[in-house]
């Protein structure tokens, strides 16, 4: 299994990026999919997480109304769109299925 983020940057409070992960190595369309983050010398904490035909969605209350979690089970691709970054979403983004991680994508947020 193999997943991995991209789509982290610098960004001003105020702005939106798109984080992807890309997987592979798993029946991709069979599996709930969970964006988490952490801060500097934070626990890391659950951001979305999305069912296996896209149906259901959950959120963090800190982000309901300014993240959005959405799949692609033909790209085999789940994606954060991340609108009115706020300084306090800096954070180290992953993207994880059943125990396996990703890399991680490092947003931050800053002017």
């Amino acid at each position: 299994v193999q997943l991995v983020e991209s789509g982290g940057g610098l960004v001003q409070p105020g702005g939106s990026l798109r984080l992807s992960c890309a997987a592979s190595g798993f029946t991709f369309s069979r599996y709930v999919m969970t964006w988490y983050r952490q801060a500097p010398g934070k626990e890391r904490e659950l951001v979305a997480r999305i069912g296996s035909t896209g149906g259901i969605t959950n959120y963090a209350d800190s982000v309901k109304g300014r993240f959005t979690i959405s799949r692609d089970n033909a790209k085999n691709t789940v994606y954060l769109q991340m609108n009115s970054l706020k300084p306090i979403d800096t954070a180290l983004y992953y993207c994880n299925t059943m125990h396996y991680w990703g890399q991680g994508t490092q947003v931050t947020v800053s002017s």
